[in-house]
């Protein structure tokens, strides 16, 4: 396959030769001012919009997939036969454009028309559909509930002040100061409008009527629902330590979380982070690019370890030392008094704000009262759905079965949950169709990156493939010979293929 990263756009106007084409090529080119890649899949030809509509990932780096292409930054899927995006984190269509074919020459005519809703239809269609939380489960399902062309009554309820975000750059690029705040919407305001989705903002189900299907809320009258998504997500586990809860310790979960940070720290040249999992230190890095001191404090030996292994936590940290940052591990927190700091070992200093990230909590609360099983998490079949008829569970507050693995799972991770919403949006829709989306994440530091794709909560064998110290490898986690994760560095499409190639193991049938 070819690089597109290795020649010039092309002028797509004149046509393209055949033999340019070869099966399996990507072309980058460019027509009428418009950039457009050209794909060829055996016999067919397609011309998209190179840019995947997520963050502008350069499609033409990724992988084809049949009639898909995919994005080497974050995985997302699009159609090359509708242009429409298939998986997430992607939701909007790429732009596509009409092929020909003339003897020996390929043109590129003119721009078609976006994707037209899917058609929903039969009995098992619900009279109205309730979500509760608007967080990357709930947002994906009410669109995929529209885009298969359901037109009854949807509501997403969230206690959130803000209409659904991009929760993920909270800790990264907005907290670091590199995103303005109008990126943070994953749609702008008016899209809820035109799409006939009622939103309803600071709004909290108190309780589930499985039964009567009726939600109650902290205020007004009580609402009824044919079929109901449960997405409560999960909540951050607060320190319980003297001086935890003074005003200098903060939390990131919201946007008014973040926004919070970045207030206190525009006058704070040393910050404390206890916590060296994946948001504690991304946290780090975010703020040493404000150019603020930071130390974190964790009571494992190694970062990520428990996730990564000790090769990869390694350098981890010493990419975050590199850049300034002071670790404390075998250490926790013992006690806040004013701006110092008591360590569990004894030690001292001063800090003028406390971030905590020491992991979260599954909100179970809701799915308990209504009586749902729950177990370390609301319990779902492969389909998502509940121990109550009519009634799913998405993203981190659910528990799944895993096929890979054979073990009961629930993972913390956006584009998990988001896919998750997607098949559960199908779902309540009347369709029988079994979660089977890998689980991918991506975790930046500075300047590099890491991708994880599949699920191993522990695993007898790590074999690290590259160099690490080049920022070039890939580390493969298997238990009784057995592949169940992969997370690469500076290897992007092998991040992609190691996804692909777990969704057509035995028993793992691709969700695409």
């Amino acid at each position: 396959m070819s690089d597109p990263n290795r020649e010039e756009h092309r002028d797509f106007k004149p046509g393209v030769p055949i033999a340019d084409c070869p099966d399996g090529a990507m072309l980058l080119g460019r027509l009428d001012e418009e950039d457009i890649l050209l794909v060829r899949r055996g016999e067919e030809i397609f011309a998209v919009g190179p840019k995947c509509t997520h963050y502008s990932g350069p499609l033409g780096e990724g992988i084809v997939v049949g009639d898909t292409i995919r994005c080497p930054w974050h995985h997302a899927c699009f159609s090359l036969r509708t242009g429409s995006a298939l998986g997430a984190p992607a939701f909007d269509p790429i732009p596509r454009w009409r092929v020909e074919r003339e003897g020996d020459r390929i043109f590129v005519r003119e721009k078609l028309t976006p994707p037209a809703a899917l058609k929903v239809t039969g009995k098992a269609v619900p009279s109205s559909i309730g979500i509760v939380g608007g967080g990357a489960a709930g947002f994906a399902a009410a669109h995929e509930v529209r885009r298969h062309g359901y037109d009854g009554p949807l509501t997403v309820i969230t206690a959130d002040d803000d209409p659904p975000y991009d929760r993920p750059n909270l800790s990264k690029d907005f907290l670091g100061g590199d995103m303005p705040p109008d990126w943070l919407p994953l749609q702008p305001e008016d899209f809820y409008k035109s799409a006939a989705i009622e939103l309803l903002l600071q709004t909290r189900v108190q309780s589930i009527d499985a039964r009567s299907r009726q939600l109650m809320f902290d205020r007004g009258p009580a609402r009824t629902f044919d079929r109901l998504l449960v997405a409560t997500g999960a909540d951050p586990i607060r320190l319980e330590v003297p001086g935890a809860s003074g005003p200098r310790v903060h939390y990131l979960r919201s946007i008014r979380d973040s926004q919070a940070i970045l207030g206190a720290s525009k006058t704070a040249s040393r910050v404390v982070v206890i916590g060296a999992g994946f948001i504690g230190l991304e946290v780090a890095a975010a703020l040493r690019e404000r150019n603020i001191g930071v130390d974190v404090v964790a009571p494992e030996a190694v970062p990520l370890e428990r996730v990564m292994g000790r090769e990869v936590g390694t350098l981890v940290r010493r990419w975050h030392e590199s850049h300034g940052v002071t670790f404390h591990l075998g250490q926790s927190l013992a006690q806040l008094d004013d701006r110092t700091v008591t360590l569990s070992g004894g030690a001292t200093f001063t800090a003028d704000i406390v971030v905590v990230g020491v992991g979260v909590r599954p909100a179970v609360a809701l799915a308990e009262r209504a009586g749902l099983a729950v177990d370390r998490g609301i319990a779902v079949d492969q389909c998502l759905e509940t121990s109550a008829a009519g009634i799913f569970a998405a993203g981190d507050v659910a528990r799944w079965p895993d096929p890979r693995s054979g073990d009961r799972i629930r993972v913390e991770h956006w584009v998990v949950a988001e896919r998750q919403g997607q098949t559960a949006a199908r779902n309540l829709l009347g369709c029988a169709e079994p979660f089977r989306a890998v689980p991918f994440f991506w975790s930046r530091h500075y300047d590099k990156t890491i991708r994880y794709v599949g699920h191993a909560e522990n695993w007898d064998d790590l074999r690290i493939d590259g160099s690490l110290e080049a920022a070039s490898c890939s580390v493969t986690f298997s238990r009784g010979g057995r592949r169940l994760a992969v997370a690469t560095i500076g290897r992007d499409k092998e991040s992609l293929r190691a996804e692909r190639e777990m969704e057509v193991e035995p028993g793992a049938a691709s969700h695409r």
